[in-house]
């Protein structure tokens, strides 16, 4: 029993997708608090899809294909915040815009391409057990890069979700702080990719954290639940995937969506119950 149970554990591309795994449950849960809080779900969608071309173009030129993403990545959210603001126009539309051209500049260097010797669909739908030692390094120093950003601006971060305009009237620059938002949400996202792939990286982004916020409405618990809840997810799912001989990636994004309903049931219940005791 205890052997079928370490039997994972017995193979190095293993331990390092479990290790990948938990850093990125957490981390992209954490930062999806702010996502759910702000309404920015359809933005992580878009930047994902966006860094295709940014690994298209690293293979292109034998580079890291996560350096790759996170400059495209990077550069996606940036102009989307600068033409939301500049240019007058929608957030979702200019979400809409960029993305899909970002992601249809991916998709015709691809299709230029002879031949290529690496499956670039994998990040499409990911493949946490290819993650190899050099990526799982990257991965860890993105993901202290993103947590230490965090650390600097939690405060100016939790105002400007809150209410960006009394924010912005008491002295806090609102606009460099969503620049800042979208620059950690981008490098979140390629920390994701490896786990889930480009096409469900949102779910692990969303998910969680609305899980955590059907249980609770304060800040600081919503963080560390969606980061609790994450973290198992992408552990628990990557373990169910090793004996259902399933995706990893979907499995993640299933095991989080039955606890997010579950949340759910779990809010309603207790909702219920509050009102009898008020009746």
């Amino acid at each position: 029993m205890i052997d079928a149970i370490l039997a994972p554990f017995t193979f190095d591309f293993m331990v390092r997708g479990f290790i990948a795994a938990l850093v990125v449950g957490a981390l992209c849960s954490t930062i999806g608090t702010y996502v759910v809080l702000r309404r920015l779900s359809f933005i992580g969608d878009g930047i994902a899809h966006a860094s295709f071309a940014g690994i298209v173009i690293a293979y292109m030129r034998g580079a890291n294909y996560y350096v790759g993403a996170a400059v495209v990545a990077v550069v996606t959210a940036l102009g989307i915040g600068y033409v939301h603001r500049k240019g007058n126009v929608s957030l979702d539309t200019t979400i809409g815009v960029l993305f899909t051209g970002a992601f249809a500049l991916g998709v015709f260097l691809m299709s230029r391409l002879r031949s290529y010797s690496v499956d670039l669909q994998d990040y499409l739908f990911g493949n946490i057990l290819g993650v190899s030692s050099e990526d799982l390094y990257l991965i860890l120093g993105l993901a202290a890069l993103v947590c230490l950003i965090l650390t600097i601006y939690f405060r100016p971060l939790i105002y400007t979700s809150f209410d960006p305009v009394v924010a912005e009237a008491s002295g806090v620059p609102a606009a460099r702080i969503d620049y800042i938002l979208l620059v950690i949400l981008a490098l979140t996202i390629i920390v994701s990719i490896s786990a889930v792939g480009i096409i469900l990286v949102a779910a692990l982004l969303v998910t969680p954290a609305a899980s955590a916020f059907q249980l609770t409405r304060r800040f600081n618990r919503m963080m560390v639940l969606s980061a609790a809840i994450g973290a198992f997810c992408a552990v628990g799912g990557l373990y169910s995937s090793y004996y259902l001989n399933a995706a990893s990636g979907a499995t993640i994004v299933l095991l989080a969506t039955l606890i997010f309903f579950a949340s759910m049931g779990i809010s309603r219940v207790r909702a219920s119950v509050s009102k009898g005791r008020a009746g």
